[in-house]
């Protein structure tokens, strides 16, 4: 923090010249090439999580693997192997789908 107010100090001094200038676009450019791909990233998980459907090979955020049972409007009934034990998750807690196609490689 007090980084930031020396580096503000020499800017309204005059100690860094043009550089001072600069220093505020170039910050704000950073922040924007930092968010844009996290939002691209949220818009591709939240699109996953609308086409959730049953029948669906998921792995949620905790680790655990199974089949989707059930949907509700948050939440989905996973079946987990090997004892087919059936758990009910937040939509949210699914981390990563599997299709048919690539759980017969």
């Amino acid at each position: 923090m007090h980084a930031l107010f020396a580096l503000f100090y020499l800017q309204a001094s005059g100690g860094f010249g043009n550089l001072g200038l600069l220093l505020p676009v170039l910050l704000i450019g950073m922040v924007l090439l930092t968010a844009i791909p996290n939002q691209r990233k949220q818009k591709k998980w939240n699109e996953m999580l609308e086409k959730l459907k049953a029948g669906d090979r998921v792995a949620t955020t905790g680790g655990i693997r199974g089949v989707i049972v059930s949907l509700k409007d948050d939440a989905v009934v996973v079946r987990t192997q090997p004892d087919g034990v059936k758990i009910e998750f937040l939509k949210s807690a699914i981390a990563s789908v599997t299709t048919e196609e690539e759980a017969e490689k």
